[in-house]
């Protein structure tokens, strides 16, 4: 099959790698599909290595890194994040959780979460989609080793034996693109994890999230909110430039009718979760709307194939830790990868791929379950229910191993933490 060049993802022509102009396969050592966050960090993980990577992205780079969207950021992410040597470009554009309050409704006991509870410089960060994703971006463009297509369409792919080829249209052609491994990183709906026929369980809840961004009258002071009601859970994340990220769960039908408010009706509601803490609201985007569920995928891994991030799991966004697991799935991918590349072992080997699946599908399953557990007891207006969670959280606050124990799980530092973050944590300390 005959292709030109295909659109290389760089910030300009020069920093394009090249292929060849009438080359029409490319050969690497790991085919990513989906270049998002998660897929540019592993990317990112992979180059010192020495490896060859394809990144398979469907939209462009600027749509790819265009998403209104803002993140709880761990402790653990920040790690791994350094350890790539992005926090210079990262660090500067986010904000520092100086604390984080949990709540129940209108119930009087707050827990607090401080950075001197694990002696660090914040509880969690404030990181916006297009912060992160200009930092991966700019690493990626900046490594001969990775070839970035954008506006991709995959096509046909073949497993081979000892590869997998894949098709890939882009604007330009078509190229082959041949690999011994492809990695899954294409999120919940992930058309290849479908190709493969790997299964999943979980379920929807009940609920939607509500998200918008806020410019409040007074300052956020750097305090993150967690409050639960019967309807589901509100979150308040302070972003830099004193804004806000709203995050409001409520079933959906609910959740579709505040979709359908006037802004001034919109406004109105949320005020009376939001409280008057930071005074006078603005709203600086249209509310947006997505469903959440919890999925956990039969297995992450076989032949020749492996799953990250969205494409593997997700839950309920209570707690913030969606995206967190994704970047430690890169992490801990990554460092199997790279392990067996130095020993010249098959990367696309059942073998090889286990070593990531055993590190990382039992440790998601403990947060899987953690964040199903906050959602189902928060939820439930049960009589002793309520009583019970709200004995949890007084002891919670009053008891300073528990509040430790309970902020390295929610920051990802309870468990294995992969060598990246290790050594990024080194260099902060």
């Amino acid at each position: 099959m005959t292709a030109t060049t295909p659109q290389f993802c760089s910030p300009t022509p020069s920093e394009q790698p090249s292929l060849g102009s009438q080359q029409s396969a490319l050969t690497v050592d790991v085919a990513i599909v989906g270049g998002g966050i998660v897929g540019l960090t592993l990317a990112a993980a992979l180059a010192p290595s020495g490896m060859t990577i394809a990144v398979i992205e469907a939209q462009t780079a600027a749509a790819a890194a265009s998403r209104q969207r803002a993140y709880a950021f761990s402790l653990t992410s920040a790690d791994i994040f350094k350890g790539l040597g992005l926090w210079p470009q990262i660090g500067p554009h986010i904000c520092h959780f100086d604390q984080v309050q949990l709540s129940d409704g209108d119930y009087g006991e707050v827990v607090q979460f401080l950075p001197t509870d694990l002696g660090t410089e914040a509880v969690y960060y404030g990181a916006e989609h297009r912060v992160l994703m200009a930092a991966l971006q700019g690493a990626i463009a900046a490594s001969p080793q990775i070839h970035h297509l954008c506006a991709a369409t995959l096509g046909d792919i073949h497993n081979q034996g000892d590869a997998v080829l894949a098709e890939v249209s882009t604007p330009e052609g078509t190229v082959m693109v041949r690999s011994p491994l492809i990695i899954a990183a294409d999120g919940k709906g992930s058309p290849l994890r479908q190709w493969a026929g790997i299964g999943s369980v979980g379920w929807r809840y009940r609920q939607s999230c509500v998200t918008t961004v806020l410019e409040p009258e007074h300052s956020h002071q750097n305090i993150a909110y967690e409050r639960f009601w019967p309807s589901g859970p509100f979150a308040i994340l302070p972003l830099p430039g004193q804004r806000c990220q709203v995050v409001w769960t409520a079933p959906h039908a609910e959740a579709e009718a505040i979709l359908r408010l006037s802004e001034t009706e919109f406004m109105a509601e949320l005020e009376q979760r939001y409280g008057s803490q930071m005074g006078q609201l603005k709203r600086l985007s249209a509310p947006a709307m997505f469903p959440v569920q919890l999925m956990q995928c039969d297995r992450y891994v076989q032949h020749r194939l492996a799953l990250v991030g969205d494409a593997a799991h997700s839950c309920h966004p209570v707690g913030g830790q969606g995206l967190n697991m994704g970047i430690r799935d890169a992490a801990a991918l990554a460092e199997v990868l790279t392990a067996a590349y130095q020993r010249r072992q098959d990367l696309g080997d059942i073998t090889v791929l286990r070593r990531y699946e055993r590190w990382r599908r039992v440790e998601n399953w403990v947060i899987l379950s953690f964040t199903d557990l906050l959602t189902r007891t928060f939820s439930n207006q049960v009589l002793p229910v309520v009583a019970a969670r709200r004995a949890g959280l007084w002891t919670l606050s009053r008891v300073p191993l528990l509040k430790r124990l309970a902020l390295r799980l929610m920051t990802g530092r309870l468990g294995r933490v992969p060598q990246l973050a290790r050594l990024g944590q080194h260099q902060l300390d």
